[in-house]
């Protein structure tokens, strides 16, 4: 049995990210899909989140 990989915990900065544990991915914050790290373009440095796509992103926005 192998073991699955685990999420990279990263610290999201203004237009860059620092990877302070390594993983192959992160979550999404809105639907929990996971994104590789070499494709990660959205997420807030305000709510330290990552999001899968635009649509998520302005979801997020909008909450309440």
């Amino acid at each position: 049995m192998t073991n699955a990989p685990t999420p990279a915990s990263l610290h999201y900065g203004d237009g860059e990210f620092a990877v302070l544990k390594p993983g192959p991915f992160v979550r999404c914050a809105v639907t929990d899909r996971p994104i590789p790290l070499e494709v990660l373009r959205y997420w807030s440095a305000e709510r330290q989140e990552a999001y899968y796509s635009p649509v998520e992103a302005m979801a997020r926005m909008v909450e309440p």
